[in-house]
């Protein structure tokens, strides 16, 4: 099944800030921004095991567990075991996302794709999570940095244990959709190219974003829609600093980064544009895309994303954009309003 339909809205929540992402939050203030986000009428939230780990599925689960399961949808990740076994979290080798979670929970990750840790991890989080079920589960990172060379070899272990095991539960009717939830366009593309196992959607972070789209616009996107495998967009304020925040992939901003950012802020300034509406927008405005999961540590940041999603945005806006060359000239932009 494609996943559009199982989605209630263009608008979901991404946990991994409830994890600890780049500072520790207070157990209520984390219980206050999904109870936030559920008052403002979201009905998705995704989370992983890695988001501080364990802590974003236990948090979220708390809250959730307090309203009736039929009425949202829950989806999270497998490719990591969290065990009992205590480490130090800021000594992680997480590749690109070393240290973001370092305030989080001290119990060692393992990566691993195979069935058995497939099983095993979906049994785990439906503890974390107070529920009985998931909607929807996505393999996680398989193609990240610390890989290196090698991710090709962690790929093949996940196309053999965790693809084949997630497609025979969606089968058996156990979850509903399974996919790929990566940063990378790469085995997206990869896994497209399969005859089987075939996945329902995927979930791309950061990587069909105001700041970072151009890749994924010359295949990915367009042999998506071909196939009817929708798109949830993750990160679509690119680690923040969309939102006015300091992050860019993970870490801090490079300049290049920063200087580009403050070209879309005044041509934004000069039609009366949000930055946060703009990038929003962008990310869903693909016919591809059929949501996307900003992430969120305080109740004021849901109503924002709620507002900027539904902002009106001038066509003139886009037209200066493309002419600027701060957006694919051939990227979808969302109707034209004025």
């Amino acid at each position: 099944m494609t996943i559009a339909s199982l989605l209630p809205g263009a608008l979901g929540f991404g946990t991994a800030p409830l994890g600890n992402m780049f500072r520790a939050i207070p157990d209520d203030e984390a219980a206050a921004t999904v109870e936030a986000a559920w008052t403002q009428g979201i009905r998705y939230f995704d989370t992983a095991p890695f988001y501080g780990a364990g802590l974003s599925e236990i948090r979220l689960g708390d809250v959730l567990a307090q309203h009736p399961r039929d009425e949202f949808v829950l989806s999270t990740k497998v490719g990591r075991l969290v065990l009992d076994e205590i480490e130090d979290p800021a000594a992680r080798d997480l590749g690109e996302k070393g240290g973001l979670f370092q305030h989080g929970r001290p119990h060692k990750m393992v990566n691993d794709y195979s069935a058995d840790a497939t099983l095993r991890s979906i049994e785990d989080s439906l503890k974390r999570l107070r529920t009985d079920r998931l909607d929807i589960v996505w393999v996680h990172d398989v193609a990240q940095d610390f890989y290196g060379d090698e991710w090709l070899a962690a790929y093949e272990t996940a196309r053999t244990g965790a693809f084949r095991t997630l497609q025979r539960l969606r089968d058996e009717g156990v979850i509903k959709a399974w996919g790929l939830g990566v940063n990378r366009v790469e085995p997206l593309e990869l896994t497209l190219d399969l005859d089987e196992p075939k996945p329902d959607a995927f979930l791309l972070a950061g990587r069909y974003t105001l700041l970072d789209h151009d890749r994924a616009l010359q295949r990915l996107l367009p042999a998506a829609a071909e196939q009817g495998v929708d798109i949830v967009v993750g990160g679509p304020y690119s680690s923040g600093i969309l939102a006015g925040g300091t992050h860019f992939e993970y870490q801090k901003a490079p300049a290049a980064v920063i200087d580009k950012v403050e070209q879309i802020k005044a041509v934004a300034g000069r039609h009366g544009v949000g930055i946060k509406a703009a990038a929003l927008q962008f990310s869903l405005a693909h016919p591809a895309t059929v949501a996307a999961i900003p992430g969120a540590t305080k109740p004021s940041r849901i109503a924002e994303d709620v507002a900027a999603l539904e902002e009106t945005i001038p066509s003139a806006f886009w037209t200066e954009l493309r002419a600027e060359g701060l957006i694919a000239g051939d990227a979808p932009a969302p109707a034209p309003t004025a």
